[in-house]
């Protein structure tokens, strides 16, 4: 395995991209009345999915910062789907083009599921967002009286 530079090299991201224009080239079919509702929403999620993967890998130093933003991503994809299935019911799209667009949401859920349950593998240095675990220290106690220069 070689290894990754840039989030543009991750498989998840590339399958992200191809629904992202996918669902851009299918919404220019909608209708002009959608254009500021639907249309605007499955594209904007589509996408959220391509930039939270971007900022998830710019936050890869630590742990609990990329599962968020991985979440993010998980979440936008959903939506995505809620969107299409939307255009299905409202008559926009076909089953078949539902099916496909379903199952490459699915399969880009479930590549940023398997990240985010192992963020070790993708993490630089792994820095745990664990500052809780130290003991805190008391703060020293407010003077109220003013220091003598």
């Amino acid at each position: 395995m070689s290894l990754i530079r840039s989030y543009r090299e991750l498989d998840v991201y590339r399958s992200a991209m191809e629904l992202a224009m996918e669902v851009f080239r299918l919404t220019k079919t909608f209708p002009p009345e959608e254009r500021y509702s639907l249309t605007d929403q499955i594209r904007r999620s589509s996408r959220s999915v391509c930039a939270n993967l971007a900022e998830a890998w710019r936050k890869r130093r630590y742990t609990a910062a990329f599962v968020s933003k991985l979440n993010d991503a998980e979440a936008e994809a959903a939506e995505t789907q809620v969107w299409v299935e939307v255009a299905f019911r409202s008559g926009y799209l076909k089953e078949e083009t539902v099916k496909r667009l379903d199952d490459a949401c699915e399969r880009i859920l479930g590549q940023l599921v398997r990240m985010a349950d192992q963020p070790q593998k993708w993490v630089i240095g792994a820095k745990q967002a664990a500052v809780s675990r130290r003991p805190l220290s008391p703060a020293p106690p407010l003077s109220r009286s003013r220091p003598t220069p």
